[in-house]
């Protein structure tokens, strides 16, 4: 005990208080180490351990709350130690979101963290000689800066920037550090994370307006009567991202973050849900899963991806479907097989790149004596096959995409891959550090198509006018959609699941305005589709073709795209 008096000193209740203290910090430390000893991948396995971790931290938090003036007098508590209690349940929540796809749980992790900040807890850590006390202080900061930009917090976001950046320098005079460095990029890459998106929204005081791109009421077209679609839910995603040299934070790609908000609904009462914290009661099982559950993995090898692949597959429910999104580098085929005339395999186009071990490095020397062999660190249009056993939904954003046109439906289960372009235009191509242009038109359709465009801003006036159009439109593919005779049955399967029915008409739309764009004038730069899409009654028809070049005009950037009317093209 670090009491101001002798042990002795101190009545047997306050002594109990500060015992009882001392077991649930110890007991809340035990467990919160133990979470990271917990499998990833999984839904049960985890949920009893969380929710006896939640439990603890709840007893911690109200116990220090009832008896703070005794923990201040007999046990010397420090207001860095509540912090650290409260950060420790911000990161709760956090994981826990991540592991249920909830954004509720954002909100109260946010509301923790929000909470350290006002109430100054970590504030005397900087008169301490303890560096280990001020790495604690930014890495809070980094924890905090990710659930801001999960909540599209961005102008806050720049506050807390500036004050990490104000700690880092302060922190690195006084200890000398090693980790300057380190900490230096946690700058740059969060800088650069807020400045990607290509595209401003402005009012009329000329202020930046944070746009959600969560699904919202009002924004997926809804299924009419008469619409014979099938009754599959998209229950899990795994959103991989591997590209070299993209905008990222904390494990995060811009492309992974604008795919997993694609793929959530908007919190519904985001400003009620700001509560003070000291209410720590999470439900284990929310009352209804709003949105599909996710997988994040950054950079993973072929093996870890495979294992979540599994996992997923394995928990799938009856009338689910898996999403797999892909955002990484292309692996394109070494082998000669291309110009002999032999079979094409799912093996001999390449597909997309997976980290490298170190532990391969024998396999890897093999490979380059025998151009023969296919490239191990990459995940084949044909590794996916065993998943197709399942309804499977592939995404797949990479300068090989069209690997994956070479598919195979062995099973009967409804498969759909919707394919990126794989060369974009040359005034385009410097544009992909801050994200691709297919995954931005499955994220904001109205973002890419001003990007497309070369603006970089817009009044909120005209955005929400632009919006309105955009819905009319979709409804309008939809609907054409529905009533074609000739498309392939697994997009109507895919239709009836919310999101599923956004990205397939998202992806229309995409390919329709690239379509007509004078700039992309290569087939290579249109998105392409296992099945394919009869063109003729959907991304080329007269319908839809009407209402990108209304959009054009609205915008006044016509002159940009082909008007089919006049133009043969």
């Amino acid at each position: 005990m670090t009491g101001v008096g002798t042990e002795d000193d101190i009545p047997p209740g306050e002594r109990k208080t500060v015992t009882d203290f001392c077991y649930l910090l110890d007991k809340s430390k035990q467990l919160f180490n133990g979470l990271r000893d917990l499998p990833q991948y999984g839904h049960k396995q985890w949920q009893s351990y969380f929710g006896r971790t939640f439990d603890v931290y709840t007893k911690l938090w109200k116990f220090q709350q009832q008896h703070r003036q005794v923990l201040d007098n007999r046990y010397g508590l420090k207001r860095w130690q509540i912090g650290e209690v409260a950060s420790k349940i911000g990161q709760l929540y956090y994981h826990y979101y991540l592991r249920t796809s909830e954004t509720s749980y954002l909100n109260e992790a946010f509301s923790f963290y929000s909470a350290i900040r006002q109430r100054s807890y970590y504030y005397q850590v900087n008169k301490e000689d303890r560096p280990e006390l001020v790495v604690k202080k930014l890495r809070y900061y980094a924890r905090y800066i990710v659930v801001c930009l999960l909540l599209n917090k961005m102008d806050l976001v720049k506050v807390l920037v500036k004050e990490l950046s104000e700690e880092i320098e302060d922190y690195t005079q006084r200890f000398n550090t090693e980790d300057q460095l380190e900490w230096n990029l946690v700058l740059q890459e969060v800088a650069a994370f807020v400045e990607a998106d290509p595209v401003m929204v402005l009012n009329d005081d000329n202020a930046v307006v944070i746009m959600s791109n969560r699904l919202q009421e009002g924004i997926v077209p809804q299924l009419e009567q008469g619409m014979v679609v099938g009754q599959l839910t998209l229950a899990d995603a795994l959103i991989i991202g591997n590209c070299n040299n993209q905008v990222k934070f904390s494990e995060l790609t811009i492309d992974m973050f604008r795919m997993l908000q694609a793929l959530e609904r908007e919190p519904v009462n985001l400003a009620a849900q700001m509560t003070k914290p000291g209410t720590l009661e999470p439900s284990e099982k929310p009352a209804k899963r709003e949105n599909p559950h996710k997988y994040l993995l950054y950079k993973p090898t072929f093996s870890q991806l495979y294992t979540f692949l599994s996992a997923s597959f394995k928990e799938l429910p009856a009338s689910s479907v898996l999403l797999v999104y892909l955002s990484a580098t292309g692996v394109f085929p070494t082998g000669r097989s291309d110009y002999e005339g032999t079979y094409h395999g799912p093996y001999d186009f390449g597909g997309v790149l997976t980290n490298t071990n170190r532990d391969v490095v024998n396999g890897e020397a093999v490979q380059k004596r025998n151009q023969a062999l296919k490239e191990m660190h990459c995940l084949h249009p044909g590794d996916l096959f065993p998943f197709t056993r399942k309804p499977l939904f592939i995404i797949v954003d990479s300068s090989n995409s069209t690997a994956y046109k070479n598919f195979s439906n062995l099973f009967g289960q409804p498969v759909v891959c919707l394919l990126s372009p794989t060369v974009y235009p040359k005034s385009m191509q410097d544009q992909t550090q801050r994200g691709s242009l297919f995954t931005l038109f499955l994220y904001s359709p109205l973002m890419a198509f001003l990007s497309v465009c070369g603006l970089s801003s817009l009044r909120q006036s005209l955005w929400e006018k632009a919006q309105d159009l955009l819905r009319k439109a979709f409804r309008d593919i939809g609907q054409a959609l529905v009533r074609c005779r000739s498309i392939d049955q697994a997009f109507l399967q895919f239709y009836g699941d919310e999101f599923l029915r956004l990205l397939i008409i998202r992806f229309m739309f995409c390919s329709a305005t690239l379509r007509l764009h004078k700039l992309f004038r290569e087939s290579r730069s249109f998105p392409e589709s296992y099945p394919q899409l009869p063109k003729q009654d959907t991304v080329e028809s007269s319908l839809l073709q009407k209402h990108v070049l209304e959009l054009a005009a609205m915008l006044d950037v016509q002159d940009l795209f082909y008007d089919s009317t006049l133009d043969t093209y």
